[in-house]
């Protein structure tokens, strides 16, 4: 599936030439009068392997209501609206001007990918424009000739991440939430699933070990469509022995690799145990929302102290995932089992959270400010930009100088202030670095 492109920009700064080199041909109007587009332009657009949709859009000016350019100027913000990355083109001979930095407001208030690109910037003739543009807010700046095609490498770079995969571009808003229900033998987990959709939908008793398959329910609740599955009880490999066992463990990791979210089941009386750390782990791994139910809460005398004990031994040992919601319930009696569903719906959002790239750098400048990365061989790594690759989970990018010499310790920063500045508590997150290739280089697979 492909995305799509908007290039917004003040009138002549070149938006239909770089147009016109994204189709292949001169289907858009080139004249140095300012204002000669006037309409949307849409066009089959490619960079490199990038397939694209890519629409030219009238030049952004300040103008008078019922006007000509006032028109217009709704045209662009519909083009902005209905793509996936903005482009926004300032012109680097002419530098930064008032229109730019206004435009350049009204993108981020619109929260909108944004990637801003400096045109007219062959040999050195935009340097001044170019350093002029870090003071828009929009990350780093991406300088190139729209004209004579330099700096495509790095464009490609900066719109790369935004290509949708396979998974992102299915329309998934109508389809049922995948929620598993997870744990160790006897933690309550048909006891739950019965609970919730109120009625025996499977067997339940004090023997450990009753559910061997995977059972799917297709539940709604209130008015949401859920696939809820429970799986069987996961021991520790070690004491798997039986060959029918070994199967449902492995059907129960397969429900874990197609859930969205994952409630994980834990005992009160033992909670968190080896066996349930390592669960919770495998589904972090897997890029999956969790939450963590902490069954038979009826039974626990001192309920606040052993909320703490809880809270703390997450952390101290899951730190990939801090913040995990935590809701205690009896499944057997009902008690608390209301919390558990707006806890599920509240993860699952922060899973398919997106952050601009504009808030994404203006972050990224301030804490790379306050804690900049340690040097590596008498050179500082030069931290450039970050931009938001993918949700499900929220998957960063971050360009560097040096990909391979960031300390993890530094990459756990960056990863625990994100999750802090944007309040991902909970939900897996993934760094990727990127040494910022040349997609036209030979041998290059991307």
């Amino acid at each position: 599936m492909t995305f799509t492109l908007a290039i917004v920009g003040r009138p002549n700064v070149g938006k239909s030439t770089l147009y016109n080199r994204f189709v292949g041909g001169r289907h858009a109007l080139v004249d140095d009068l300012p204002g000669v587009t006037r309409d949307r332009r849409e066009g089959d657009g490619s960079l490199g392997p990038l397939r694209f949709k890519v629409i030219d859009t009238a030049g952004l000016t300040e103008s008078a209501p019922d006007s000509l350019e006032q028109r217009m100027q709704a045209q662009t913000a519909l083009a902005a609206d209905s793509a996936d990355v903005t482009l926004l083109m300032v012109d680097g001979r002419a530098g930064i001007t008032p229109d730019d930095r206004h435009f350049s407001r009204e993108l981020r208030r619109h929260g909108g990918a944004v990637v801003l690109i400096v045109n007219k910037c062959e040999g050195r003739a935009g340097d001044s424009g170019f350093y002029d543009a870090h003071s828009l807010g929009m990350g780093e700046p991406i300088a190139i000739s729209a004209e004579h095609g330099e700096g495509l490498s790095e464009l490609y770079d900066a719109i790369a991440p935004f290509e949708p995969s396979e998974a992102d571009s299915e329309d998934d808003r109508d389809k049922p939430l995948q929620l598993a229900i997870v744990g160790r033998p006897n933690a309550g987990k048909s006891t739950l699933l019965n609970r919730l959709v109120g009625e025996e939908r499977t067997i339940t008793g004090p023997e450990p070990g009753i559910t061997r398959d995977a059972i799917a329910v297709a539940w709604n609740y209130k008015g949401r469509a859920i696939n809820l599955v429970d799986t069987a009880g996961m021991r520790r490999r070690s004491k798997v022995v039986q060959r029918l066992e070994k199967l449902s463990v492995d059907d129960s990791l397969r429900v874990i690799r197609l859930a969205e979210v994952v409630v994980l089941m834990v005992d009160a009386e033992m909670a968190l145990e080896r066996q349930d750390l390592i669960i919770a782990k495998l589904v972090a791994d897997e890029g999956r929302a969790l939450v963590i139910a902490v069954n038979k809460w009826d039974l626990v005398g001192d309920r606040r102290a052993a909320r703490e004990e809880l809270i703390y031994r997450l952390e101290k040992s899951l730190p990939q995932i801090k913040g995990v919601p935590v809701v205690a319930i009896s499944a057997l009696r009902g008690d608390g089992v209301d919390k558990l569903m707006p806890a599920v719906f509240k993860t699952h959002k922060l899973w398919n959270e997106r952050i601009s790239t504009g808030r994404l750098n203006r972050w990224f400048d301030n804490v790379v400010n306050a804690h900049p990365p340690p040097m590596v061989q008498g050179r500082r790594i030069k931290l450039r930009y970050i931009t938001q690759v993918k949700a499900r989970p929220p998957t960063f990018a971050i360009f560097l100088s040096k990909s391979k010499d960031l300390p993890a310790a530094y990459q756990r920063y960056l990863v625990n202030q994100l999750r802090d500045a944007f309040k991902l508590a909970g939900v897996p997150i993934r760094l990727l670095l990127r040494g910022g290739k040349n997609p036209y280089a030979p041998g290059d697979k991307r």
